[in-house]
């Protein structure tokens, strides 16, 4: 029988007669034998070696979506992490950075509007997403709390109801409720193109926690009762504009959908625009739980608890309790006046806007 070495040692010899016999000689037999192995075998190398993704195209190709957009934060105390955007709407819930002894002075387009604190440059909520390559920076910028009480900034909360289409007006008590169309038309022009910012309801709060700057030049548009001639006649001006406004909406009466990208759907109530027992609104009839019950079925119709307009304008410290017991944040009165620093945010006060207050009226109360 033959070892295992005589029979490694016949095989070698085979291979070398083989080499020797195709004219490789006793050299080339001994550079093929000694050559190292991934000479003897080559292998297929990736012609590339994959670099991992940034956090920001990780977010846009989890999306799967073109609209998608990955905003990136930059600046101290900017978020790391990005957000993700959808080109296809306005900017949601932006966060709103703190930090001791500092005031946030909003995300602007490019490092130069955040230096300058460019009203025009401020990107909010009120503002599309426009993105390049589904991806977007947006930087910080920040005020000092002396900075932020010397703008002493007011903001007006408009209040408007009814529209009407006649110049005359309409008649009945609710004359004095109904806007003239050509009125608002020429007010709504008048915002747009005069460097108004348009807070949204989570930078107003925050604002008047003292936690954001927004520059006096600021204005709040809100409709409440969500009336036909609001959709009929009012929001096509909103939507032509680009204004950001909220219709404050009662759904045991309609739940119709956004009219559009601009306008915020917001709580006039579920079911309590109408009489109590007193004679007055059931917001001060009724008990805080009765009053939570009810605006959480409004909530839950409307998707946020955010903000609330008082049917009637009538509150008490019971129905602040039922506001707040129902998640939210704020209410809006009807009491004239502006929102500044430390405003009571269960009693938000207005500019309200009536039958025969044309542009200068409205510049007499705003600018």
């Amino acid at each position: 029988m033959t070892s295992g070495g005589s029979r490694r040692r016949r095989a070698v010899a085979v291979i070398i007669s083989a080499v020797v016999l195709l004219g490789g000689g006793a050299a080339g037999a001994y550079a093929w034998f000694t050559r190292a192995p991934e000479a003897q075998a080559p292998r297929e190398v990736a012609a590339s070696i994959e670099h991992p993704l940034s956090p920001a195209e990780q977010l846009v190709a989890e999306a799967g979506d073109p609209l998608a957009c990955a905003v990136t934060f930059v600046g101290e105390g900017a978020p790391a992490e990005p957000m993700l955007q959808w080109q296809n709407g306005l900017y949601q819930a932006l966060p709103i950075p703190a930090a001791d002894g500092r005031v946030f002075a909003g995300w602007y387009g490019s490092e130069a509007d955040a230096a300058a604190f460019s009203i025009a440059g401020r990107v909010n909520g009120a503002d599309p997403v426009v993105c390049t390559a589904q991806r977007i920076e947006l930087f910080a910028a920040w005020k000092t709390p002396e900075e932020n009480i010397a703008e002493d900034a007011q903001i007006p909360i408009l209040m408007y109801h009814q529209f009407t289409a006649k110049p005359e007006g309409e008649s009945g008590w609710l004359r004095g409720n109904y806007a003239y169309i050509g009125d608002f038309e020429a007010q709504m022009d008048h915002i747009a193109t005069t460097g108004f910012y348009l807070p949204t309801w989570d930078e107003l709060s925050a604002f008047i926690d003292g936690r954001l700057y927004l520059p006096a030049h600021s204005v709040i548009i809100t409709d409440d009762d969500a009336d036909q001639t609001w959709f009929d006649l009012a929001v096509p001006v909103i939507e032509r504009n680009r204004l950001l406004a909220t219709s404050f909406m009662i759904t045991a009466y309609r739940q119709d959908p956004p009219p559009s990208m601009y306008v915020l759907r917001r709580s006039h109530t579920h079911d309590m625009h109408q009489a109590g027992a007193s004679g007055e609104g059931r917001m001060v009839n009724w008990t805080a739980d009765e009053i939570a019950a009810d605006l959480s079925a409004s909530a839950d119709v409307l998707g946020v608890r955010e903000v609330i307009a008082y049917p009637f304008g009538h509150y008490n410290d019971t129905a602040k309790q039922g506001v707040a017991q129902a998640g939210f944040e704020m209410a809006r009165t009807i009491e004239p006046g502006y929102v500044a620093i430390g405003t009571d945010k269960y009693a938000l006060p207005v500019v309200r806007i009536d039958y025969g207050m044309g542009l200068d009226a409205l510049i007499t109360r705003i600018g």
